[in-house]
């Protein structure tokens, strides 16, 4: 893929969301502080509510570790998303962080990208569930180097505007007692791809954030694309009902449709401490 054609498909993806985070704000400005005082707190616990339906019409391995859940594509060697729930006393951990990308042992062997592949690429061996969310478990810590929980990213981007979200989401697990997360990769149908393993390089990537702060449910999205900059975390922000259209991926089906309906169509940013 030549540099023109990525930049036009960069281009695209960011008119794409700065048309929907247009819309969400006006939605939160207009409507989105009703969520305020609305009873969203049936049920107050939900057993693994931070993973995804089944995706159709892509490869998916789903494949569960210790600190998050990956929903591997052994088409892209990269995962479509990965998910886990973050404590307040998980964010107390003290393990060293490790620095040995492998490939993960339950990919089958000739399905997994490889170190040899991000040499020299250009690209970052960028985390989705980060090593510094797994400072609570020798396991855990060295599993979030599988190569099934990393994306080719760009270096700035993996180093700015994706670790101030990281930074944002232990603050608020420690405030709020627990945060669930869910990231992965904004794949075009024809993307770049790096090493003889031919991993794909997304075009962006997200972050949907659930919390239950003492029985009331609330969501938001973020989306990156793939590039250098460092924005207010606002500009990338969007509802969630949005970010399912944008990767047809159907987030948190385990909550009840009408709490999910409600806080998937809606942003309420002052629950998030993101500015505006």
């Amino acid at each position: 893929m030549t540099k023109t054609s990525k930049s036009a498909k960069v281009n695209v993806i960011l008119i794409s969301v700065g048309f929907v985070i247009t819309i969400c704000l006006a939605t939160w400005q207009t409507g989105g502080n009703n969520l305020k005082g609305k009873n969203n707190s049936e049920p107050s616990t939900i057993e693994k509510v931070e993973i995804p339906a089944k995706i159709s019409g892509r490869q998916e391995q789903l494949i569960e570790h210790i600190g998050y859940t990956v929903s591997y594509n052994s088409d892209w060697k990269i995962p479509n998303w990965v998910a886990y729930e973050l404590t307040k006393e998980e964010v107390k951990g003290v393990t060293p962080r490790g620095n040995n990308f492998v490939p993960d042992p339950e990919v089958s062997y000739g399905m997994s990208a490889s170190t040899d592949d991000y040499k020299n690429s250009g690209w970052d061996r960028g985390h989705m569930a980060p090593a510094a969310d797994m400072k609570w478990s020798e396991q855990a810590m060295k599993e979030s180097f599988y190569l099934s929980n990393v994306c080719p990213q760009n270096k700035k981007l993996n180093s700015g505007v994706w670790k101030d979200l990281e930074e944002l989401v232990r603050g608020l697990a420690t405030e709020k007692g627990n945060i669930y997360v869910v990231c992965g990769s904004v794949v075009s149908k024809q993307p770049e791809t790096i090493g003889h393993n031919k991993v794909v390089v997304p075009d962006a990537f997200f972050k949907v954030l659930l919390q239950n702060d003492n029985g009331n449910w609330s969501a938001i999205a973020f989306m990156f694309a793939n590039e250098s900059g460092r924005k207010p975390l606002s500009t990338y922000a969007m509802s969630v009902e949005d970010m399912q259209t944008i990767t047809d991926i159907d987030f948190f089906p385990a909550l009840p449709d009408s709490i999910e309906e409600k806080i998937e169509s809606q942003v309420d940013f002052t629950k998030w401490h993101v500015n505006l």
